[in-house]
């Protein structure tokens, strides 16, 4: 798919975040609560992420909300700022992903939070009911196990939504952005096949990650393309972590015909691959090159410096940032998935393998 534009940048004007009346043939939450067969305070604790409220009951709920455009009165108005979830507060795309909604958001006078879903877990109250009550005015989810469910949740409250590299199809019409993670991977691949490399093995993310999925994919697709099918015995999948990546990478690099350059899901695999080769007596790239992927700042810093496919995270926030700013003015966007393009950054942990020249 090609990139897609955000397109142009909202009049620098703050959206209408003031305290307002409901407005004639809006939906109460007595009426909520009369079509549902609930309580009042039944609804309540649904539009605030609250437990105590059965599964199905919660569902019905919920399916009303939606169904009649349910909006908060001016007795519940919400504060002025957005809120960015994460699952896991990884500082190396977190920060950037920040800074991109932040550039947008400042500009219309609203403040940026976040929530760590991960850091939630346990605690007395649940990460939504925490949020909700902050009264964000929209949330933007930035982590890929955010599920459909969670999405079910948010939007029955009635705050405006996008997601960041959904770990699938995100749910209803919530718009979405990514990295084009085909394309990425595509040019990762041919890189070492012009190496000349045809030992190639892949180290993918989670199997239940839309993008980790893609990637994986393209791998294989461009691989077949040269002729060259993926063996199956150099595929692996695990978490984007450093530990799977080393944990994988011993694996494949302890094979009696290990691959000559591995592909990795992104660069914290590549990194635990790095010391899997080192334990293992091997050099990068002499014995074996490795390609990551994300382009986080640690990707030129350690040694050698690693080839990895760059993903734009500050201008994915951005772009999630406008469209948000679209939902929160009432106008629908323009486009509801944006794709934005990623660069194939070659570094020194490639090179073409032991005995063998580069390939035109």
């Amino acid at each position: 798919m090609q990139p897609v534009s955000p397109g142009p940048r909202l009049e620098r004007a703050r959206p209408d975040l003031g305290r307002r009346g409901r407005r004639r043939g809006e939906l109460t939450v007595a009426t909520i609560a009369r079509l549902a067969g609930v309580s009042k305070p039944t609804v309540s604790r649904v539009l605030n992420g609250r437990s105590g409220v059965a599964d199905d009951t919660r569902r019905r709920i919920e399916q009303l909300l939606r169904e009649h455009g349910y909006r908060r009165p001016s007795a519940v108005a919400p504060s002025p700022g957005v809120e960015v979830l994460f699952y896991g507060l990884e500082s190396h795309l977190a920060v950037e992903i920040l800074r991109g909604v932040q550039d947008v958001v400042n500009d219309h006078d609203l403040g940026v939070g976040f929530t760590d879903v991960l850091a939630c877990a346990g605690r007395n109250r649940s990460w939504a009911e925490q949020l909700l009550a902050r009264r964000p005015v929209g949330v933007i989810t930035a982590h890929s196990q955010f599920t459909a469910e969670q999405h079910a949740q948010l939007a029955a409250s009635g705050i405006p939504l996008v997601a960041v590299d959904p770990s699938g199809q995100p749910y209803g019409e919530v718009p979405s952005v990514a990295a084009t993670n085909w394309s990425g991977a595509v040019a990762a691949t041919r890189h070492l096949l012009q190496l000349g490399h045809r030992r190639i093995g892949v180290i993918g993310g989670p199997t239940d990650s839309l993008c980790a999925r893609e990637r994986l994919e393209a791998c294989r697709a461009a691989m077949e393309t040269a002729g060259v099918p993926v063996d199956p015995r150099l595929v692996r999948t695990g978490r984007f972590w450093f530990e799977d990546g080393l944990a994988l990478g011993r694996e494949l690099l302890g094979l009696p015909d290990r691959p000559t350059a591995l592909l990795c899901g992104n660069d914290l695999q590549a990194f635990g691959v790095y010391e899997a080769a080192r334990q293992a007596g091997l050099r990068i790239p002499q014995d074996l090159s490795v390609v990551g992927f994300d382009g986080i700042a640690a990707s030129h810093w350690c040694g050698p410096p690693l080839t990895t496919v760059c993903q734009p995270f500050r201008e994915i926030g951005a772009a999630a940032a406008h469209l948000l700013l679209a939902l929160i003015a009432g106008q629908p966007p323009a486009q509801t998935r944006i794709e934005l393009a990623t660069t194939l950054v070659v570094r020194a942990s490639t090179a073409p393998p032991a005995q063998s020249a580069p390939v035109s």
